[in-house]
């Protein structure tokens, strides 16, 4: 089920002012969340994958033996009630990061329709345009019928205006 949600922006507030004080609202959040760590790099999630992904019985019965076996205690790590936190830690927040992207999805999918219903407006205006443009009484429409064409480009049915072709350069004949 769609659900479109009309938030009234005020005159004196533009959407771009209302989206930054969303987008400030968002990073606020980074101070609340325990444990947040900021990527260093692009590929820095992907270096954590192979031992983030091991089954949760495994982290558990790894924690277990450690508690019960002392050669198994190491300075700085495997510190069961540490282990188990951390494994609290993403069950409980993990959700939210799915909430997150969620809702950047359905924000991506607004800004679509968005702009789907601002260019088939367009689109609509260009063809009647066009009609229009024919006509005796309306012909003054024609520049902007050209204009618009232009600028949709190829991709839709338009046309890009090319430079003007550089005169030929001819070398005089040697004889």
């Amino acid at each position: 089920m769609s659900q479109v949600n009309e938030v009234p922006v005020t005159p004196s507030q533009t959407y771009t002012d209302a989206a930054q004080v969303l987008v400030e609202d968002v990073r606020g959040m980074r101070q609340k969340i325990p444990n947040l760590v900021i990527p260093e790099s692009g590929n820095a999630s992907q270096k954590l994958v192979t031992a983030a992904t091991v089954p949760p019985q495994f982290v558990e019965l790894t924690a277990v033996a450690v508690r019960n076996s002392a050669a198994l205690v190491r300075g700085g790590g495997a510190d069961p009630v540490r282990t188990r936190d951390l494994m609290s830690y993403a069950d409980a927040f993990l959700p939210l990061a799915d909430e997150l992207e969620a809702l950047a999805h359905f924000i991506r999918h607004s800004a679509l329709t968005a702009r789907n219903i601002a260019g088939s407006d367009a689109l609509t205006t260009y063809a009647l345009a066009q009609r229009l443009a024919k006509r005796p009484e309306t012909a003054d429409l024609a520049p902007h019928v050209a204009d618009m064409r232009n600028a949709l480009g190829k991709r839709f049915g338009g046309t890009r205006t090319k430079p003007a072709p550089k005169p030929a350069v001819t070398k005089p004949s040697s004889t």
